[in-house]
């Protein structure tokens, strides 16, 4: 027998330990409240921290874990005494006897340079360069143990005090309310903040820059923080527009309160997704910033309402295991298209109802389709499967009955974790239905339900004219023109206008010519950026119409057209570029880096700038640059074949990159770069002076 102990014990001491261990504590450990100080310091991108676990101890454990990444600890103390411990790397394992009872405590010092996690950005950048330093946590799933030792598990939940040392100077802005700010000396401030309500760990968070905020009042009386950057107030009302409408709504709609002390939104470059709903701080990409002009094309308003939702589905009640994702995600693209239809209206509600119906009918009729309710499922299914399943269950049920299970659920389970038959069964309460054919047709099957689909979203006015005239796509124009027309008539409707001008594509007639004038004078700014997008040939018959958009207020739109009319028109290029000189578009400044591509490509206009233009954009290239920006000047460069060393560094560095979708943008550009004998030998040239990772990773393409 005391063989196969030694065997657990080692096991467990190891690091590998089973799912069962991880359950069994759990079970027997109950930590109440986690109070954490830690300082850091960004230009090393290190962190010193002190916690204090407080834990009730509900069944005989002899010992304890900790999930901690690659930290050191110079003090473990448990009850006031020192403890043996063992730190694995990825666990630190606390050796102690402990028997049922109350009010117990650990006390542990540590140090940390975390890898992932918590984001350092631009602080090696040379003080004189002007870019964004800043520090933010992302944990979602099993992460935020990086810099904090925390039980990585969403059953895992406690009241978290978290206290910051940060260079005096900036903002730091993290969950719960903000008790006290002190300048402990010239260079350091403390930053105090705490919450009421237990929350699982991935859901810590961090950031801090040169922030600034404006403060709303929801009309609960909620503080709701809107932060930007210092100097980017021209952002700000596009950016955050319909916040405290969004807020209202959702409250309103889910019937029940706000459940956290106050709400703040804070944007960081180059975040890892679009936006992440940490308790009371959602933090989010600052790729979603915009300006008036910007608006019509991308913003923030789903991004910032599905977030929110998120505040109750996900951390108010939190998923027992992964298979329940659907709890969360579903949840969450639901709610955000309620309050998305609240501000933009029923037609906007069903398009995108339509537009994920058709993605998910794709993906079943292809054999990929996937159960609601499993482990390892696709965005798609998690998202919009989830929540198509809240949009049929509400019309099976009724509106009366669907919000007053949802009202029970969260009030019921509130600060727990839940399972889906835990929402199931509360629907059926609520509406005295069986639901067992949803849960067989909705939750546990493959296929998109699309017939089912198909009747509801007819049910819609908007829906059965726009399918009505998308049934016309093979039809020759000549049988199609008088319905193409009447559609053309204004009002036109934003989605089956753009259908309209889709099928005009390709087509030459003096009849399309005709309908086409009706688009270009429709008025509607969606219709207008449809043509822009989908003529490949502009007739010299609309090319004056063709022109007027780059006049329209949609950077997308100007994008289009700026680049088309270059393209066939090179005798009038100089004018096409000086009626679009200083134009900068998004935050990604997709305008101002085509318009130096564009510029470089024509030599007769302005040749005295050339070399200052070639610098500009080469130096949106720089690590410094947010990756939208980085993207579309390596892009450019590679069409106009202008690679400097200097990029070709920094696209190795990007390689590397913490963002996924650049890192592979930027390696899949690297292969295409090395197919070339040219820049192969550049980069042959360039590996003895790159840091290491970024050597390693060149010497083994260079290999391949």
């Amino acid at each position: 027998m005391k063989y196969l102990f030694l065997s657990i014990l080692l096991l467990n001491f190891s690091g590998v330990f089973s799912q069962d261990y991880i359950s069994s504590q759990l079970k027997n450990i109950n930590f109440a409240n986690i109070d954490a100080s830690i300082a850091i310091t960004p230009d090393s991108g290190k962190l010193k921290g002190k916690v204090v676990y407080r834990f009730d101890v509900l069944n005989q454990v002899d010992s304890i874990y900790l999930d901690a990444q690659n930290m050191k600890f110079s003090e473990v103390v448990i009850n006031g005494e020192s403890i043996p411990t063992n730190n694995t790397g990825n666990v630190l394992w606390l050796k102690t006897k402990l028997e049922p009872s109350e009010e117990n405590e650990i006390r542990l010092k540590y140090s940390a340079k975390p890898q992932q996690a918590m984001y350092f950005i631009n602080w090696d950048v040379p003080q004189e360069i002007t870019a964004s330093r800043q520090v933010w946590t992302q944990g979602q799933g099993k992460n935020s143990s990086h810099w904090i030792p925390v039980i990585d598990n969403l059953n895992e939940k406690a009241v978290y005090e978290l206290s910051f040392d940060f260079k005096k100077g900036y903002e730091v802005i993290s969950n719960g309310e903000l008790t006290s700010v002190a300048v402990l000396n010239d260079s350091v401030s403390r930053w105090d903040f705490k919450m009421q309500k237990p929350m699982s760990s991935y859901l810590l968070a961090v950031a801090a820059g040169k922030f600034e905020k404006e403060e709303l009042k929801s009309a609960s009386g909620v503080s709701m923080e809107l932060y930007l950057e210092e100097d980017e107030d021209s952002l700000r009302e596009p950016s955050y527009r319909y916040s405290q409408e969004i807020f209202d709504f959702l409250e309103e709609e889910i019937g029940v309160k706000y459940p956290w002390q106050n709400y703040k939104q804070v944007p960081v470059q180059d975040f890892l997704y679009a936006g992440m709903e940490n308790t009371g701080i959602t933090i989010f990409s600052r790729a979603l910033l915009t300006d008036e002009v910007g608006f019509k094309d991308r913003n923030y308003v789903n991004v910032n309402a599905h977030e929110l939702a998120h505040q109750w589905f996900g951390n108010l009640v939190t998923q027992e295991e992964e298979k329940h994702h659907w709890l969360h995600e579903g949840f969450g693209t639901y709610y955000a298209l309620l309050a998305e239809k609240e501000i933009f209206g029923d037609d906007y509600y069903y398009w995108k109802l339509y537009e994920s119906a058709e993605r998910l009918k794709e993906l079943s009729d292809s054999g990929r389709g996937e159960v609601l309710m499993r482990k390892g499922g696709s965005s798609l299914t998690y998202y919009q499967k989830g929540a198509w399943a809240l949009h049929i269950l509400r019309e099976k049920v009724g509106d009366e009955a669907f919000k007053t299970a949802v009202k029970n659920y969260l009030e019921l389970y509130a600060y727990q974790n839940v399972n889906t038959d835990n929402f199931i069964a509360e629907v059926e309460r609520a509406s005295g239905q069986d639901l067992s054919e949803f849960i067989a047709n909705w939750l546990k099957q493959t296929a998109f339900q699309g017939t089912e689909a198909l009747n509801s979203l007819k049910k819609s006015e908007f829906i059965r004219n726009y399918l009505d005239i998308a049934a016309l796509r093979e039809s020759t124009l000549e049988q199609k023109a008088p319905f193409l027309r009447s559609a053309l008539q204004k009002p036109v409707n934003d989605y089956i206008g753009q259908e309209v001008v889709f099928q005009l594509a390709g087509e030459t007639s003096t009849e399309a010519f005709q309908l086409y004038k009706l688009a270009f004078q429709s008025e509607n700014i969606f219709v207008r950026q449809a043509i822009a997008l989908s003529m490949d040939e502009i007739p010299p018959q609309l090319k004056p119409e063709y022109e007027s958009l780059l006049q329209d207020e949609s950077w997308l739109t100007i994008e289009a057209a700026l680049t088309n009319l270059w393209m066939q028109f090179p005798e009038e290029n100089t004018r096409y570029l000086q009626e679009t000189k200083g134009l900068v578009g998004f935050t990604d400044k997709n305008i101002r880096i085509l318009w130096l591509t564009l510029n470089l490509a024509t030599p007769a206009y302005e040749p005295e700038k050339q070399q200052k233009y070639y610098k500009e954009l080469s130096g949106h290239t720089a690590p410094h640059r947010p990756f939208g920006v980085r993207k579309n000047a390596f892009g450019y460069l590679y069409q106009i074949n202008a690679f400097s060393d200097k990029n070709l560094k920094n696209l190795l560095e990007a390689t590397q990159h913490p963002n996924s979708q650049f890192r592979k943008f930027s390696r899949e550009l690297l292969s295409e770069l090395m197919k070339n004998p040219d820049y192969r030998l550049q980069f042959q040239m360039l590996k003895e002076n790159l840091p290491e990772r970024e050597r390693l990773y060149l010497e083994k393409k260079l290999e391949s």
